[in-house]
């Protein structure tokens, strides 16, 4: 049986934790083997090159970076790997985070970086879950029935929709 390949959670702070952990959780969900990391690209960018460098081979699939303000952060390790590299842009109070998303968001050709929205971290973790499941029967099978709850879910809200309309 296959072994599922990990995600990698970059964050460029800290700070950004509250953010990062619903993409953590997420992943967890799945049973989608996850580490957690501290790196800057302007601070580290040596241990930042390093990490992507060697990602692959320490047997991850996808990464994940989130990072605000300049955020650098995915750009620089998409630059130094061939895996999947999903950007969360963080929500600063500079601007909203709307520097964050357009430095993830404008990439050069062929140093590609899928970005979820500002503070996205729950669909960064769905979408590494969905790059994994193309090569893992299980995570597959994981993503199916989370589709099917919320199918499931959202029909239960227009059943109940359905009854307090009729009672007016």
């Amino acid at each position: 049986m296959q072994q599922t390949k990990k995600v990698a959670v970059i964050m460029g702070s800290d700070s950004d934790l509250p953010v990062v952990s619903a993409a953590v959780k997420q992943l967890k969900e799945f049973g989608i083997p996850v580490e957690a990391h501290v790196m800057s690209a302007h601070r580290t960018p040596a241990q930042a090159m390093a990490f992507a460098s060697n990602a692959k081979d320490n047997g991850f699939g996808v990464i994940i970076a989130a990072a605000g303000k300049a955020a650098h952060l995915a750009g620089v390790l998409a630059a130094h790997t061939t895996l999947p590299v999903i950007g969360i842009p963080i929500k600063s109070s500079t601007l909203d985070g709307l520097d964050a998303l357009l430095a993830t968001v404008q990439m050069p050709s062929g140093i590609p970086v899928a970005t979820v929205a500002i503070d996205g971290a729950k669909n960064a973790a769905i979408l590494a879950a969905q790059i994994l499941a193309l090569s893992d029967e299980g995570v597959a099978e994981k993503l199916t029935a989370m589709k099917k709850d919320m199918t499931e879910g959202v029909l239960k809200k227009d059943a109940a929709l359905e009854g307090k309309l009729a009672a007016l």
